[in-house]
């Protein structure tokens, strides 16, 4: 059979080559559903029928003439299942974030000029068909879960009859790999999203390249939490589908631990900080301990953060490793189901401590760096191989190019390198550069190809759970306050955002001095309960503009104005993040210690 060349090849790739028993699984009502890979290719086509009969169509397979289908729901079975059908009757699959804010879900349906919507629970469903009234063009919504007055996904599912068959076949072989594949909405630094558009060849190619680092065959099992509607996910999937491996979807993120014991997989992704719980749980655990238990458990802990990989240990360190992975980290694997060859880390920076130390117990993490505009790998660690540092994010994947700009941007060029942005030809113009995509960050290359993420060029952030946040719009909500005058919002590679703010002082001095509070120094009235009150509520009604992922969980006012004479502010009045972060590093650790 011919290498796949179009992602939905790749399901019968699986078919041919090494058809599954629960090639795709969730759980419903505490017992794993499992779907085999022929079951998944018989309600791949059957919906493929029951969207051509609906009218959805790639027409003439351009851009702007294909059909647009909106799906927002959890990761599940009939979300590759939909995914798959839209691609091979030509239509575009626009995967959506489920806790995306009304606005930016308006500006998107209005945007790509969807016309059929799938969502996947009741909840989505009435939260669509609100925003769904302000938006023109949209016909049908339907829904994976059984929700009243709403049309359930299966009614599409119908067996196809010779003829739609081969409608679907002729449809699919039209397919060119250089053809769109899906539109992926991403966090824009100013305000609205926008939309990546990713070919069959960029995905493809990706995953391809993906197959040769990652350790994963046919006899494996993978658990997948991580929404599908990202592309490291979804990438992932793919790799997963060609490589044979059975997919586990988790009920939640919140059984994820019961559902590792249970399914006992060989590899999952995560984000960084998904693995910080995981060490903030297991520090708790040990420091409940007494004794010499408490001893050996620290003691482990210290021997781990020495770990380093392709590294030469003395005896003693050898064997003082052997002695803590019998001890303490074999209990660490079997709490991620005791058979895991590795895990995969992206979206944002991990931690190097939790690199060694997870690693040093048997638990290897692979970390890797791209975009949605990369789809999504540029580099990757590789397990048991000299192209393997840990602190960097690994090497280029093969067919990926690296090159660093003289003002230290990371540049990268490849099969992988997204067709655009949709709708915007200037900013595609901005990233792409005489075929070189300009990323946006900041980085170094260690011995001319271990890639070392320095800084970021934009002011995009993202949380160590793996969400972008664009602080600008937030700030400038904020500063609608008269109580803020300039406030820089924080929380790259960290749990939630938090801010630094600079009160108007003027206008809180009156606000004191009505409400008769004394106080003998900015630094004093700063601190006073009422004042913290003042801007909490301040910080709360901004937040309702916002997703939870970019709402501000803490805050701590700044008692001296920023200005251009002690460096803070550029002589245009903008922030200088990189000397504000320095400059009040230990209050922001403060806030998140």
């Amino acid at each position: 059979m011919i290498p796949p060349s179009r992602l939905f090849d790749l399901l019968d790739y699986q078919l041919e080559h090494y058809p599954k028993s629960d090639m795709l699984s969730s759980k419903e009502g505490g017992v794993w559903k499992k779907h085999s890979t022929a079951e998944v290719k018989s309600l791949v086509d059957q919906l493929s029928s029951g969207l051509l009969r609906l009218g959805v169509s790639g027409n003439d397979l351009s851009l702007d003439g294909r059909d647009k289908v909106i799906l927002i729901s959890k990761n599940r079975p009939e979300w590759i299942i939909t995914d798959l059908a839209v691609q091979q009757v030509g239509a575009v699959l626009v995967p959506i974030y489920p806790t995306i804010n009304p606005l930016e879900l308006e500006f998107i349906l209005a945007e790509v000029g969807a016309k059929y919507v799938f969502v996947g629970d009741e909840a989505l469903y009435h939260q669509m068909m609100e925003v769904g009234n302000q938006v023109a063009g949209i016909r049908e919504i339907f829904t994976f879960d059984g929700v009243a007055g709403a049309r359930h996904y299966t009614e599409l599912l119908i067996q196809p009859d010779p003829q739609e068959a081969e409608k679907v076949q002729s449809i699919k072989d039209r397919i060119r790999p250089e053809d769109l594949a899906t539109i992926l909405y991403t966090s824009g630094t100013t305000g609205n999203p926008k939309g990546v558009m990713l070919s069959h060849n960029n995905i493809v190619s990706n995953v391809l390249a993906s197959m040769k680092v990652l350790p994963v065959n046919e006899k494996d099992k993978a658990l997948s939490f991580l929404p599908l509607n990202h592309i490291f996910e979804r990438m992932i999937t793919y790799v997963y589908i060609n490589a044979g491996v059975s997919v586990y979807y988790a009920v939640s993120m919140d059984t994820i631990a019961e559902n590792l014991r249970e399914i006992q997989p060989q590899i999952f992704t995560t984000v960084p900080r998904l693995l910080e719980k995981v060490y903030e749980r297991i520090m708790a655990t040990g420091l409940k301990l007494k004794g010499i238990k408490r001893k050996i458990f620290f003691w482990a802990i210290q021997v781990g953060k020495k770990y380093e990989v392709n590294h030469h240990f003395d005896p003693w360190y050898r064997f003082q490793l052997k002695i803590v992975n019998k001890l303490v980290f074999s209990k660490w694997r079997e709490a991620l189901g005791g058979h895991l060859k590795c895990i995969v880390t992206g979206s944002a920076a991990c931690q190097l401590r939790l690199l060694k130390l997870f690693t040093a117990g048997g638990i290897p993490i692979l970390e890797g760096y791209g975009l949605t505009e990369t789809s999504p790998v540029i580099t990757v660690s590789h397990l048991n191989h000299p192209d393997w540092m840990l602190g960097s994010v690994g090497v280029a994947l093969g067919g990926v190019e690296i090159r660093i700009a003289g003002d230290g941007e990371i540049l990268t060029r490849g099969p992988n390198v997204m067709m655009g942005y949709y709708k915007r030809p200037d900013l595609t113009r901005e990233a792409l550069v005489d075929g070189w995509l300009h990323t946006g960050d900041i980085g170094e290359l260690v011995d001319g190809r271990f890639l070392k993420i320095t800084d970021r060029k934009k002011e995009l952030f993202k949380t160590s759970g793996g969400k972008y946040v664009a602080p600008q719009p937030i700030e400038n909500k904020m500063k609608e306050s008269p109580y803020i005058e300039q406030i820089m919002v924080v929380g790259a590679n960290r749990k939630f955002p938090a801010a630094l703010i600079v009160p108007s002082f003027q206008n809180l001095e009156d606000w004191a001095k009505k409400r008769n509070l004394n106080y003998s120094s900015i630094e004093f009235l700063i601190q006073a309960p009422q004042v913290r009150d003042l801007f909490q509520a301040i910080v709360e009604k901004s937040n309702k503009y916002f997703n939870h992922v970019e709402q501000v969980k803490k805050f701590e006012i700044i008692p001296i104005e920023w200005t251009v004479g002690n460096g803070e502010l550029t002589p245009t009045l903008k922030l200088k993040r990189k000397v504000i972060l320095d400059k009040y590093h230990d209050l922001i650790e403060k806030i998140y210690s």
